[in-house]
């Protein structure tokens, strides 16, 4: 099979052919028909993730194909979605619903799970609150809208380029300003912030009391230290949420959320943005759109 193999830190990738994987017990084969890039990915690339695979390796968490039946399935792996083939285990398959493309659902459970469990098993979100969204235009962000939106808060997008705010608007941000033009007096219940650095940091200024900071990712910058004192005197809480330690230590937590989230895709209330599609020959053209802070939504490879 074809797959993109990372061999180096900061390294190119290479399309080669590798051996098909081996399918284990509990296992299925999955013929891949796209893949989700995550910022993780860029992360590993360059040698910034917390858990670094033993490198070369096919990078990847994020799939959607098919059995060999024909059985249309998304899941969430921890690594090998760039390629042609990948053996997920069968706990982890997801049925892709009817309406939906093979590039919608690799930009699916990630950027939705991300959004919705915080928001719905962590978060106080009560009717009329005012979620402010960080990276808003962003895959986990175009989902933390919807999701917020659909859980009754008004929400405020925020953005580093100008033409990305209409689209935070389109998707239900009543409000939408560049990071540098954010109201000094707007104050929110919730911030979810997948960007870290000074960002994060000023988060905390903008909560009410009993407000809660989510950290999500820390794509601007590694987050910085934090006092309780800032915490305690504010009244205020940050949680933190990362689902690849969600999915070992509270699947069935995960299975709820995702149940919940394909009945709001199914009746239309959220849908995954696809903001650009690749072939996997092109994933160095991917990581660069990425890279850039140009994209929108979810960028796909198409194996």
């Amino acid at each position: 099979m074809k797959a993109a193999l990372l061999s180096a830190v900061d390294g190119p990738f290479e399309l080669a052919d590798v051996p098909d994987p081996e399918v284990a017990d509990g296992q299925a084969l999955v013929q891949v028909r796209a893949a989700g890039l995550n910022f993780l990915d860029v992360l590993i690339r360059h040698g910034r993730y917390p858990q670094m695979p033993e490198l070369p390796a096919v990078l990847g968490a994020e799939l959607c194909g098919e059995l060999e039946d024909g059985t249309r399935v998304m899941a969430l792996v921890t690594r090998g979605g760039y390629a042609e083939l990948a053996a997920v285990d069968r706990a982890s398959l997801v049925p892709l619903p009817e309406h939906a493309s093979f590039a919608e659902g690799a930009a699916f459970l990630l950027t939705f799970l991300t959004a919705y469990v915080p928001l719905t098993r962590q978060v106080r979100l009560v009717e009329g609150a005012t979620v402010l969204v960080h990276a808003a235009a962003g895959g986990v962000g175009t989902a933390t809208i919807q999701v917020a939106r659909a859980l009754g808060a008004r929400v405020v997008g925020a953005a580093g380029s100008a033409e990305k705010l209409d689209l935070c608007r389109e998707l239900g941000a009543e409000d939408a300003f560049l990071y540098d033009e954010i109201p000094d007096d707007l104050r929110v219940d919730v911030v979810v912030d997948p960007v870290g650095g000074e960002l994060f940091e000023a988060a905390i200024g903008r909560l009410r009391p009993l407000g809660q900071l989510v950290a999500i990712g820390y794509a601007g910058g590694m987050w910085p230290e934090l006092q309780p004192a800032n915490v305690v005197g504010r009244s205020v809480g940050i949680q933190g949420v990362y689902l690849g330690r969600l999915l070992r230590h509270a699947p069935d937590v995960v299975a709820a959320c995702t149940r919940e989230l394909l009945e709001l895709w199914g009746n239309g209330t959220i849908k995954p943005l696809v903001g650009a599609e690749f072939p996997l020959a092109d994933v160095e053209k991917a990581h660069e759109l990425v890279e850039s802070r140009r994209s929108v939504g979810k960028v796909v490879l198409l194996p």
